[in-house]
């Protein structure tokens, strides 16, 4: 039985044509949107150039003049928006839908790629009878006559406890915070649906925020639903207003194509029940403990009503590690660890536009140090999604009590680790979940209640969505006890310190997850191809991680500065500090930023302690050393080398016969010595 649908991706397409064009694919929405980058050298590019720090006004400006070039160029009239970079901006048009448009503008000589600006969505599962209901009461006994358990978090406690010996997927929580509860100075980023700051057991979790929904998107009646937020709304609290559809506001096509009737519902909350998962407060008399109750949280609202736009995604991924984005202000609150637990379907391969962006932001946040954790996906057993299948994040997908895959999880090779993600598959229809997962939430079913001190019960969240931000607070607390935690150090402790997948004990007849196929799998036994490294655990990875305190990668430059293009410059890595008893193995070297194109591979040595590279023009480009000890832990670091135009070569004056400049202005000097002379010798 199927326990519910796969959640995916949604383009917006088919527009309405302007007068003179023939309509093709015609849509409600009104608004193909797109992500276009402009080529380096490009001329509109040259002519005046973005600076990171720009203003609003500015960035905006400079954008549009791009666009409208652009669209002169194509015959398109051309609305620019949010920039994700100093020559990559989202664009807008009606009249066409996405795809239209994009393949028109990716045919401009001055433009580098063009990526449709599809939709994600918040990876929470539908209000299925099976999965419990706000209306159900709590039972007093199980469907076999056997005494109810109580609803608590189970997912925190110690595997195979006297209380509860058939949950063997819990994180051992305890364990862990008799080592740290989570460091003030640890930030983790929540790039969601936005937060109710006033819920109680939140109450001074988190230190700034931004909501990205529409911003720098004159004109856009989506954008504006999307963000269903009210006027003059302080965008630094990030705060959620609610994410409620309903059948009038797919009807209107008011929120576009991407939303459907499959998408109405009451408002979720995701990114309030998210947060509690994390870092909600403890010893203080509330309700429920956050994995990392010491942790700071840094709301980023990306998700509105029927999800939101890969850029908005994109740019808050980039601004929670502190890159900065012209027209946005700077946020100084950069995290170690983001938590998407979002998604859809696509590729994230590098020839692919959307992929190739996603890429780029996760590159630049983990060379900014921080850890990039990912739901798997709701697909109910088929492939991991965008972006949870980038290369560079941590994908999370989720287990039942008893350590089976849940049923709607997506696997794959992709998954890192796996974690509990709730499961009422072991109740009748109308019966209250047994084993959800626990966290704070608001009552109101379409706009907030203010500071409500609610909690999902019996009837409580399940899915990957709370699978990831488990982990999330697990990487918070290895990044407490080791503050120069790297990502791939984040994503090794994670494989090396996690359990072994049960083999027994999960429902009757089910069989071996194998790889995702087009047809669903639902509860299974995982394997490590499937589900990942095994099941996490809390306790033996941030021990690992603070046994690594000491550890750590140096890279030198030759030459230390001054590097000019066409000049080789070499690398070399250095481990100090290792684990006693542990050793240098192996060093490779990745560029993670080619600075748009200025170096291509390496020489030589990039499976050696010393590289070589050498750029082929002025800017910026980063590598990253992974240096592997004899047990298989990976220590990284990362180089940004910045480099400058070759010194241009001066003309040598030409000797002998022939005229020309050069023999003008020595003919000149003669003539002025000569007559100086003279005069001399008249004085004389």
């Amino acid at each position: 039985m199927k326990f519910l649908r796969p959640l995916l991706i949604v383009t917006l397409a088919a527009l309405v044509a302007p007068a003179g064009m023939a309509q093709t694919n015609p849509s409600p929405d009104g608004e193909a949107r797109v992500i276009v980058r402009f080529k380096p050298q490009a001329e509109s590019v040259r002519a005046k150039a973005m600076a990171l720090q720009a203003t609003r006004a500015e960035a905006q400006d400079i954008a549009q003049t791009r666009a409208t070039a652009l669209g002169l160029r194509t015959g398109q009239a051309l609305a620019a928006g949010l920039s994700l970079d100093e020559r990559t901006h989202v664009v807008t048009a009606r009249g066409l839908n996405g795809e239209q448009l994009a393949k028109r503008l990716a045919a401009d000589p001055e433009v580098e790629f063009v990526a449709v600006d599809g939709r994600r969505k918040a990876l929470l599962l539908p209000n299925d009878p099976l999965f419990g209901g706000a209306t159900v009461n709590p039972q007093t006994t199980n469907p076999d006559g056997s005494a109810a358990r109580v609803i608590d978090q189970w997912y925190l406690k110690a595997p195979g406890s006297a209380t509860n010996p058939a949950v063997v997927s819990s994180v051992n929580a305890p364990a862990a915070w008799d080592v740290t509860t989570g460091s003030a100075g640890t930030v983790v980023a929540v790039i969601d649906t936005g937060v109710r700051r006033d819920h109680p057991d939140l109450a001074g979790r988190f230190v700034g925020g931004y909501d990205f929904i529409g911003y720098n998107a004159p004109g856009s009646a989506i954008a504006a639903a999307i963000a269903n937020r009210p006027a003059g709304a302080d965008l630094t609290q990030a705060l959620d207003y609610g994410d409620w559809v309903s059948q009038a506001d797919v009807d209107s096509g008011a929120l576009g194509s991407g939303c459907t009737s499959a998408d109405v519902a009451n408002s979720s909350w995701h990114g309030t029940r998210v947060s509690g998962l994390i870092a909600a407060a403890s010893n203080n008399g509330l309700g429920m403990a956050g994995v990392g109750w010491g942790l700071k949280l840094l709301p980023i609202r990306v998700l509105g009503k029927c999800g939101g736009y890969d850029s908005d995604i994109i740019a808050a991924m980039k601004w929670a590690v502190g890159v900065a984005l012209p027209g946005v202000p700077a946020n100084t609150n950069k995290a170690k660890v983001l938590n998407l637990s979002l998604g859809g379907s696509g590729s994230c391969a590098s020839t692919d536009p959307t992929g190739s962006l996603y890429r780029q932001a996760i590159g630049q946040v983990n060379a900014a140090g921080a850890t990039v954790v990912v739901a798997a996906g709701n697909s109910e057993g088929l492939a991991v999604g965008l972006p949870g299948n980038c290369p560079g994040v941590v994908a999370v997908t989720a287990l039942r009590h008893v350590g089976t895959k849940v049923g709607f999880a997506s696997l794959g090779p992709e998954v890192t680790v796996a974690a509990p993600g709730g499961n009422c598959v072991n109740t009748g229809i109308g019966q209250p979940c047994l084993y959800p997962m626990v966290s704070t939430t608001n009552s109101g079913t379409t706009t907030p209640v203010a500071a409500d001190n609610a909690y999902t019960g019996s009837n409580g969240s399940v899915g990957t969505s709370f699978s990831a931000p488990i982990v999330s607070g697990i990487v918070g607390l290895m990044a407490s006890v080791r503050p120069t935690l790297t990502p791939n150090e984040a994503t090794q402790l994670l494989k090396l310190t996690a359990r072994a997948f049960p083999t027994a004990g999960g429902t009757a007849g089910i069989a071996q997850c194998v790889a995702p196929k087009s047809t669903v799998q639902d509860e299974c036994y995982c394997t490590t191809s499937t589900c990942g490294a095994g099941m996490v655990d809390a306790a033996a990875a941030v021990s690992a991680a603070q046994a690594l305190n000491g550890a750590m990668v140096t890279v030198t430059q030759s030459p230390a500065s001054g590097l000019t293009a066409g000049q080789t410059l070499t690398l070399t890595a250095a481990a100090s500090g290792l684990v006693s008893g542990r050793s240098v193995g192996s060093t490779a070297w990745t560029i993670i930023d080619n600075g748009g194109g200025i170096v291509s591979a390496f020489v030589s040595g990039a499976a050696s302690s010393t590289a070589t590279i050498v750029p082929t023009a002025a800017g910026t480009f980063t590598v990253r050393a992974d240096v592997t000890d004899n047990v298989g832990l990976v220590y990284s670091q990362t180089a940004t080398v910045s480099v400058a135009a070759a010194p241009v070569a001066q003309p040598t004056p030409s000797g002998g016969g022939g005229g020309g400049a050069a023999s003008a202005l020595w003919l000149a000097g003669l003539l002025l010595a000569a007559l100086a002379l003279r005069r001399s010798a008249r004085r004389g």
